[in-house]
């Protein structure tokens, strides 16, 4: 379970950029501050 302050888990996901969709992960990042956002139901059809 991921806790606030813990460090998050290194993860692989899809992300669309510059026109097209490629694989990014929380590692490509690292040195850097990050935030990660999640919206639930895009790209659905709910």
């Amino acid at each position: 379970m991921v806790k606030v302050g813990a460090k998050a888990p290194d993860f692989t996901a899809k992300a669309f950029h510059q026109g097209e969709f490629k694989d990014v992960s929380l590692s490509d990042y690292d040195g850097k501050w990050r935030m990660v956002c999640f919206y639930p139901g895009d790209f659905t059809f709910v």
